[in-house]
């Protein structure tokens, strides 16, 4: 336990006693009273916890109800603010991440920096809320120019996200220093955590949310509010969200039922491969197979590496080149040979490249609690997480409605002042021009028409005061009384809205606004080129199968085995012993096979290690060590070699009467 208190005694107490020239009292507000004893294991406990509650719900999860985790929803709203709006003039990153780091987000510019980038980039999201200007990166993994030389500006689409932002219609909080307001969600009309997704990683929990198509996960909507009680899986679908919609393409190797239980549980694996196209056929025989799309959160660059190594080290013989010629679009092109088996081609790239990834789905995001200021991390299915957005929209539509009320209320009081006015227009004119002063003509006519009786407040006194002399014209009276009878109508619709019950999902009232916002979404950018769906899903029912031994070309070699443990693959070795070989080393063993053969290691400690002739690294000069082929100890070497080469060592078999005897 870490105590400490003021009265304790010591010559340093003493020294602080007699500069100070004061006595220590029980009163006493120094530093040494202000420490109050702790256990340690309680304070790291508290500290631990506010560390990870402040990660969970401040920087690591998105939020349900907008899909966007702070520093994002701070990007947003700041560009809003600057008017940086999708037409409007494009602006410096710089100068956005400033004002973010400045006002909202008190961390590093590089971190606000690289949540912009990844909003801008069309392989990171499904709808891209940032317009980028310059370089923003690859998908092959290069890095986006330094913000100084970078602009952005909103995208189109992410006017939904922030539409109706400047209407008091969502909670809002003080930023980090208190000087300002920035909001706790923003009233997203777009059901931006399942379009564009999310991950992160929190302390103890993590959250990876794939993308979806825009139209169809509105038309789940429509569809959830049209029966409420509609199961889960109804909601997978071919008529609503049929699956995850990643913004490169690929295909989702996932039945309909794997989905529907991923969707329900809100975790589970998806299986996404990049798709290929048959090429043209060359005059040797050779044969063009084109890659079209890779996986979503794959290095493009990466893959064609990786296959480039595959086809160097000749374990898929079957193919012959591999060129990246993408431009816009992905095109991997892989040069086969005139025998390839296109299938079982395809069978090994999935096994052993990220040609076939796996995404691993969390759906934990922040769902709203009693304080507004604060959410709680939770793991969702669809249904719940339509609903979550749903029930928002309605919270964000009733807001707005109460708040256009009170300002159709504020103007319907001042409009009816002036019908007052118009009717006794001669002596309102007449108590004015006998006043001293506008102070002095406010009181007079108040007194003259009563708020008591009927007549007009301070507030309608000033507005008629205010009113230019030009609106007392007949014309402009008349349009006045036009407008008033107008203002009646629409307040009176806004307060039949409101006093509607909302347990019909199917009423015209608020969710027939939610519903028609929806809908207009939908044909605003559901529609779009842009917006049709790019992941296939299909379904494998009989997947090509192949073994390593199948694209191994059977040719006789050599492996030379060093007293150092070294180790190398030749065609071919005449004389050992004037092989390449460090300074003082000296071959141990040298043996020959063919590359589908088996090689045998023996160790000092009695350990057998086997390998085949093919997975022995071909090399002219030194070899690698034989550490990596296999994982030894420390100070274990390897002291024989035998080939396993039925030419080298005969054709032997087990003896089924005798097991333990070779014939």
């Amino acid at each position: 336990m870490a105590k400490r208190s003021g009265s304790d005694s010591g010559p340093s107490s003493g020294k602080s006693s007699k500069r100070s020239g004061k006595s220590s009292g029980p009163f006493d507000q120094s530093p040494q009273h202000a420490i109050e004893p702790i256990a340690l294991r309680v304070a790291a406990q508290d500290r631990y916890l506010n560390y990870s509650l402040s990660v969970i719900t401040s920087r690591a999860l998105p939020d349900v109800r907008d899909g966007l985790k702070p520093v994002q929803r701070r990007i947003l709203y700041a560009m809003d603010q600057l008017g940086v709006r999708h037409d409007a003039k494009p602006r410096k990153c710089a100068f956005v991440c400033g004002n973010v780091v400045g006002n909202y987000h008190p961390h590093g510019e590089s971190s606000v920096y690289d949540a912009l980038v990844r909003m801008a980039q069309p392989w990171s999201l499904r709808e891209e809320l940032v317009d980028g200007i310059g370089n923003f990166g690859s998908i092959d993994g290069d890095n986006a120019a330094a913000m100084r030389y970078t602009e952005c500006r909103l995208s189109a689409i992410a006017s939904e996200v922030i539409a109706d932002l400047g209407v008091p219609i969502v909670p809002h909080k003080p930023n980090y220093d208190g000087t300002r307001q920035e909001p706790v969600v923003l009233p997203s009309r777009m059901p931006n955590l399942l379009v564009n997704g999310a991950t992160g990683i929190a302390v103890g929990m993590a959250t990876n949310i794939p993308t979806h198509n825009l139209g169809e996960v509105c038309r789940a909507l429509l569809k959830l509010l049209r029966d409420p009680e509609i199961k889960d899986y109804q909601l997978v679908a071919n008529d609503s969200v049929q699956g995850p919609d990643f913004p490169t393409g690929g295909q989702l190797v996932n039945t309909k039922e794997e989905l529907r239980e991923i969707y329900r549980t809100g975790q589970g694996t998806l299986k996404v491969r990049g798709t290929t196209q048959p090429g043209a056929t060359l005059k040797s025989g050779s044969k063009y197979l084109h890659i079209t799309s890779i996986p979503y959160g794959v290095n493009k660059s990466v893959l064609v590496e990786r296959i480039a190594e595959i086809v160097l080290s000749s374990k898929m013989p079957l193919i012959e080149d591999v060129r990246d010629v993408s431009t816009e679009e992905i095109r991997i092109d892989l040069q086969l040979r005139h025998d390839a088996d296109q299938a079982k081609v395809l069978a090994y790239l999935y096994k052993n490249t990220p040609l076939q990834t796996n995404f691993n789905v969390n759906m934990t995001c922040l769902v709203p609690t009693e304080n507004p200021l604060v959410g709680r991390p939770e793991r969702l299915g669809l249904k719940e997480m339509l609903w979550h957005f749903l029930h928002f929209r309605l919270e964000v539509v009733t807001a707005r409605l109460e708040n256009e009320l009170a300002g159709l209320e504020r103007r319907i009081h001042i409009l009816n002042g002036f019908v007052l006015v118009f009717d006794a227009l001669d002596e309102i004119i007449r108590i004015i021009r006998r006043s001293d002063g506008k102070a002095d003509a406010a009181i007079k006519i108040m007194q003259r028409f009563p708020a008591s009786k009927g007549g007009l407040d301070e507030e309608q006194t000033d507005a008629i005061l205010e009113l230019k002399l030009y609106r007392l014209a007949k014309l402009e009276i008349n349009l006045i009384q036009e407008e008033l009878n107008q203002k009646q109508k629409r307040a009176k619709e806004i307060r039949l809205f409101l006093m509607e019950s909302t347990d019909d999902t199917n009423a015209s009232g608020r969710w027939g606004i939610v519903r028609q916002e929806i809908e207009e979404l939908i044909e605003k950018f559901g529609k779009q080129k842009s917006s049709a769906r790019r992941t296939e899903i299909v379904t494998v029912e009989d997947e090509a199968e192949f073994t390593a031994e199948d694209f191994i070309v059977a040719e006789d070699c050599h492996v030379l085995v060093s007293t150092d443990g070294w180790v190398k693959r030749q065609k071919q070795i005449v004389d050992p012993a004037k092989s390449r070989m460090r300074e003082g080393d000296r071959v141990l063993a040298c043996v020959a096979g063919s590359t589908r053969s088996t090689l045998a290691f023996f160790s000092s400690f009695g350990v057998c290690y086997t390998s085949r002739f093919i997975d022995v690294p071909a090399s002219t000069g030194y070899g690698e060590p034989i550490q990596k082929l296999f994982k030894m100890k420390d100070g274990e070497r390897i002291v024989a070699v035998v080939s396993l080469d039925p030419r080298v060592i005969g054709n032997i078999q087990e003896n089924p009467k005798k097991p333990e005897h070779c014939p």
